[in-house]
């Protein structure tokens, strides 16, 4: 093997592979957080706020390098692309609930403001994401 070319071949064809032990999940996940951060974040009784309108761009776009990151067959460059997404949408996400009960406690408005599905689905894309890092690390 050539030191031009690090990633492995593919046994039937001898031709290199792209994916690898954490594709799906990562493709998976980040389109899970994609779509969680088109949806609505907070439900509130006037009606919803999207999470586009706030940190919801942050979590599109770590979204979209980890579906890249599935794609890239160094098992470094993806396994960053995994956690970094990763943990990103994961402490954006616990800080939007961090910050509702911080806005339901000031306000003695419990139950008013409630985590949206799209906040809980960006959130279980994180863990998806980062699920899929665990295998990655794991084979490599």
């Amino acid at each position: 093997m050539s030191a031009r070319t690090t990633h492995q071949p593919d046994s039937r064809h001898g031709r290199p592979r792209i994916l690898h032990a954490g594709s799906t999940g990562m493709i998976v996940g980040g389109l899970v957080i994609a779509i969680g951060s088109l949806l609505p974040w907070v439900s509130t009784p006037l009606g919803s706020l999207s999470g586009t309108a706030g940190p919801g761009l942050w979590t599109l776009s770590a979204g979209m390098l980890a579906i890249a990151g599935a794609l890239i067959p160094f098992r470094r460059i993806a396994l960053a692309h995994a956690v970094l997404p990763g943990l990103a949408v994961a402490v954006i996400a616990l800080w939007q609930v961090a910050r509702l009960v911080q806005l339901s406690a000031t306000t003695a408005g419990w139950g008013t403001l409630l985590p949206g599905m799209g906040l809980v689905m960006a959130a279980g894309g994180a863990v998806i994401v980062l699920r899929a890092a665990t295998r990655l690390r794991a084979a490599s």
